[in-house]
């Protein structure tokens, strides 16, 4: 008798046991499905600004192209999301900033049909039509996949995908292929939504001065994440493109045009926070640290954070997070409200 009630709690005990493995691997948002990876990635140009002219307003301009991506454990991708911040700021013959400082900029498929291009497309698609064909077709390929896709000055080589994407697509592939290089293991699963958030200001523009050149600076802040079906966020990665772009006291571009533009989290220690920083920590990591804060939380539940001027209030939070925090609640919060 005694042999059989040994056995018997053995048993009970060994399930209990499994059935909290089961519950730890699915994390704390109730997900099933195997584990995914989560990547973010930009590709940035310039090179389309101009100087101003006698005749003509010049424009500081800034297009960040970018990709949120989750990959399967044999390097797949199994969502993704296409975007872009073109950001233009005008520039006078006189050097000044002619544009609103405080005006919205929003992104290309937050434009949606107001981009307009489907008029002009010579497959009568819209841009965000052609970016969620190209994101598709990106579905269950590699890296190297990707990489090796057949281009065709700029465009698309091959005619089925050519047929829906009419667009260049090399800004498209570059930020896929960084996105999936970048993807890491943050909690997601299969069955979560990946969402994008993008938000771009231009408030820290200066005019050119007698003391030096002016800067028009697109400030585009991202999240790329993924939400369960009850609504929390699962994982997260916070990022920000500072597009710095110069121009003298004429109105004309002195900044590399042909410039890499890197986003601060592929700067990492080169963006140089961490020796200003009060606790000693640069912005890469800080970013990190706020996106870890906000897995498990729901977009509401983000809002709610205690801020005493735009940075937590909240001790241990503060610990890692000193900088802003109102521009990463705003995109986690589009992010959270894209992932369907």
């Amino acid at each position: 008798m005694k042999k059989k009630l040994l056995s018997l709690v053995s048993a009970t005990v060994l399930s209990a046991v499994v059935l909290a493995g089961c519950g730890s691997q699915s994390g704390s948002t109730g997900a099933t499905g195997a584990e995914l990876k989560t990547g973010l990635g930009t590709s940035v140009s310039i090179s389309s600004s101009e100087d101003a002219t006698a005749d003509a307003d010049g424009k500081a301009q800034a297009d960040a192209t970018i990709a949120a991506v989750t990959v399967d454990g044999n390097g797949k991708i199994t969502q993704c999301i296409i975007d872009i911040a073109q950001t233009e700021i005008g520039v006078s013959a006189q050097g000044t900033i002619t544009s609103d400082l405080n005006a919205e900029y929003p992104s290309k498929r937050e434009l949606g049909d107001n981009y307009g291009m489907k008029k002009a497309s010579a497959i009568g698609k819209e841009w965000y039509e052609q970016a969620d064909a190209f994101a598709a077709w990106a579905v269950g390929k590699t890296a190297s996949d990707i990489s090796g896709m057949a281009i065709s000055e700029g465009y698309a080589g091959d005619a089925d995908l050519a047929a829906s994407v009419s667009i260049h697509v090399t800004g498209f592939q570059a930020a896929v292929v960084e996105a999936v290089n970048n993807a890491t293991a943050l909690g997601a699963h299969e069955g979560d939504k990946l969402g994008l958030g993008v938000s771009t200001k231009i408030s820290n523009s200066e005019d050119a001065s007698a003391e030096g050149d002016g800067t028009a600076e697109a400030y585009t802040t991202i999240s790329a994440l993924t939400v369960g079906s009850d609504g929390k966020i699962t994982s997260d990665i916070i990022d920000a493109v500072q597009a710095k772009i110069t121009f003298d006291a004429n109105g004309a571009i002195t900044a590399d045009t042909s410039a890499d533009v890197k986003s601060k989290n592929e700067l990492g220690e080169a963006y140089g926070m961490k020796k200003a920083s009060a606790i000693g920590k640069e912005w890469n990591e800080q970013a990190a640290a706020y996106a870890a804060y906000t897995v498990g939380k729901t977009a509401d539940e983000v809002a709610g954070t205690a801020m005493e001027e735009g940075r937590a209030a909240d001790a241990d939070l503060a610990a890692s997070v000193s900088v802003h925090i109102t521009d990463f609640n705003s995109v986690i919060a589009k992010a959270v409200a894209a992932a369907k």
